[in-house]
């Protein structure tokens, strides 16, 4: 792992899901100058088949497009090792798995036999469920096929007894991560675990009191008419 970038505090921030490319350009104009990397969500996996799930292949150009404009790097989710390479086709270099695609070993490891030989870094959000090994499974296998700069995501976990938080954060189960994986950066999404946009704020505090190594935020240009989360 490359120990150099551990102390860097990383902003992330962009749309859970692209809508439109006046929505995506809009708002990576709004809050480029104001982050480390661009977030979108081009493909995303739904619990149901009618849920939004993101404009698909045709937002890649958009975003191949505001990168080399702005030289401000993207980030986009893969589910499929077809996904990582449209991704690298459009010079998109900064990939992650989510939670749904974290707890198939199949996926991963399709997608970690996408990105052998490449020096594409990749983030690795914590599974659904709180079972870390896999989470250290996935980062794992990442691993074995050469991938150097990997970022895990701290998106917390499905709870039936936390009201407060949509999933909730288990800081301690972070720890024990980092007791694992102590090179690797841990960046914390506190989007997904509140679930609403007024608990922000402290949930970023904590997790700067928690020596997260950055922030995934989140943004839209018309929060109120967003088609995800």
């Amino acid at each position: 792992m490359q120990k150099s970038k551990k102390n860097k505090f990383t902003i992330i921030g962009g749309p859970c899901a692209v809508e439109s490319r006046f929505q995506v350009e809009t708002t990576y104009r709004a809050i480029y100058k104001h982050i480390d990397v661009f977030r979108a969500g081009v493909w995303k996996g739904r619990t149901y088949p009618d849920s939004y799930s993101g404009y698909g292949d045709g937002a890649l150009d958009w975003l191949m497009q505001l990168q080399s404009k702005y030289s401000k790097p993207v980030a986009v989710e893969v589910g499929t090792a077809k996904h990582v390479a449209l991704a690298l086709k459009h010079n998109i270099n900064i990939v992650w798995i989510g939670a749904r695609t974290t707890v198939n070993s199949f996926y991963v490891q399709e997608i970690a036999e996408a990105l052998r030989g490449t020096e594409a870094e990749l983030w690795v959000k914590n599974p659904i469920y709180a079972d870390l090994n896999l989470w250290y499974g996935a980062i794992n296998r990442m691993s074995q096929v050469g991938i150097k700069d990997i970022k895990a995501i701290h998106r917390g976990f499905f709870s039936e007894n936390d009201l407060k938080y949509r999933n909730s954060p288990r800081w301690e189960l972070v720890n024990i991560f980092r007791g694992f994986f102590p090179d690797i950066p841990v960046i914390c999404d506190p989007s997904h675990i509140s679930g609403k946009s007024n608990l922000l704020e402290s949930l970023s505090i904590k997790a700067i009191e928690e020596n997260m190594n950055g922030l995934m935020v989140e943004v839209h240009n018309n929060p109120k008419q967003a088609r995800s989360d």
